[in-house]
C-alpha cells in the first residue's frame, strides 16, 4: 500500500523521517520562509495557495487532492502535531509505515481521538471562540445544497466531542470524495461571506469550519474509522490557553486560540 502522510507547516520545523511516509508542505509558499529546500510548495500545479491566511492547512490538502497521485492513502498532520501510537511526544515515536498500513486495514480512515469538552457544546465552544456568522452561514448552505447532511451536522453541534485538528489517514478514494465535498461547501461559504473586518486570527476561518465537517461527512456516510492516539511536540501553552478559555466564556471574545497554519 503507498501511503503518503503530509506535514503541514508554514515555517523551517523538525520534520518526522518515517519510510518515506512524510512529505513536508510549505502552506502559503508565495508568503512564507525562503529556504523551501525539502519541502513541497502548495503552491505548485492546481492551488488554492494564495488562500492559506484563510484556509489555512487546507491548501496542503487542496494540493494533495489535485496534484497528488499514484497513492493509495493520503493523510494530514501538522508540523508540531502527530499522530503516535506512544504516549511520548517525541517525534520520533510518531507513526511509521507498518502502523499506519495496519490502522487502513482495520478501517478506510483513521482519525485523531475524540476531543471531549466538559462544559461545552461543538456548537458553543465554536461560538466561544469564533465568530457566529461562518457557522450560521454553513449550516445554512448544508441545509439549502446539502440537505442530507444538516441531520449529522445538528447532531455534531450538539455534541460534546468531535475529532478535531485536520488530521486523518484516508484510503485516496475517500480522500478525494471528502474533498469534493467540503471544498464544495467551504468556496460557497467563502462566496457569501465578508470578512475583510475580521482580524487576522480570525480570517482563518475555513480552516476552523473545516474542523467541525469531518464528522458530518462521517457520520452521513455512515463511514467506518479507527482512531489512533497524538501527540502535541514543543510547548502547549497550556496555561495561556485555559486562561484564554475563561476569558472568551466570560466575554464571549473571539481568536484566542491559534492552532492552524
Amino acid at each position: 500500500m503507498r501511503i503518503k502522510i503530509l506535514v503541514a507547516t508554514h515555517k523551517d520545523a523538525l520534520m518526522p523521517v518515517k519510510d518515506d511516509l512524510y512529505l513536508p508542505v510549505l502552506v502559503g509558499a508565495d508568503q512564507n520562509f525562503k529556504d523551501q529546500k525539502g519541502y513541497q510548495l502548495d503552491n505548485q500545479g492546481e492551488n488554492i495557495s494564495r488562500l492559506n491566511p484563510n484556509f489555512n492547512e487546507l491548501t496542503a490538502v487542496y494540493w494533495a487532492f489535485k496534484n497528488l497521485h499514484n497513492v493509495d492513502a493520503v493523510g494530514l498532520v501538522h508540523y508540531r502535531r502527530l499522530f503516535s501510537k506512544h504516549l511520548s511526544r517525541n517525534i520520533n515515536n510518531v507513526l511509521d509505515y507498518q502502523e499506519a498500513e495496519e490502522l487502513l486495514k482495520k478501517a478506510p480512515i483513521v482519525l485523531p481521538r475524540k476531543r471531549h469538552y466538559v462544559v461545552e457544546t461543538i456548537y458553543s465552544h465554536y461560538v466561544h471562540s469564533h465568530h457566529k456568522e461562518p457557522l450560521e452561514l454553513t449550516k445554512k448552505i448544508i441545509a439549502t445544497d446539502y440537505p442530507d447532511y444538516l441531520l449529522a451536522f445538528n447532531q455534531v453541534m450538539e455534541s460534546r466531542s468531535a475529532h478535531m485538528f485536520n488530521m486523518f489517514i484516508m484510503k485516496t478514494d475517500y480522500f478525494n470524495k471528502y474533498c469534493e465535498w467540503l471544498f464544495g461547501i467551504l468556496f460557497k461559504v467563502r462566496g457569501q461571506l465578508d470578512i475583510s473586518d475580521y482580524s487576522e486570527q480570525e480570517a482563518r476561518v475555513f480552516g476552523y469550519l473545516s474542523e467541525l465537517l469531518m464528522d458530518v461527512w462521517i457520520k452521513t456516510n455512515n463511514i467506518d474509522y479507527v482512531e489512533c492516539n497524538w501527540i502535541q511536540t514543543g510547548d502547549r501553552h497550556l496555561v495561556k490557553k485555559a486562561i484564554g478559555f475563561l476569558k472568551r466564556k466570560i466575554s464571549s471574545n473571539v481568536g484566542e486560540d491559534n492552532t492552524h497554519y
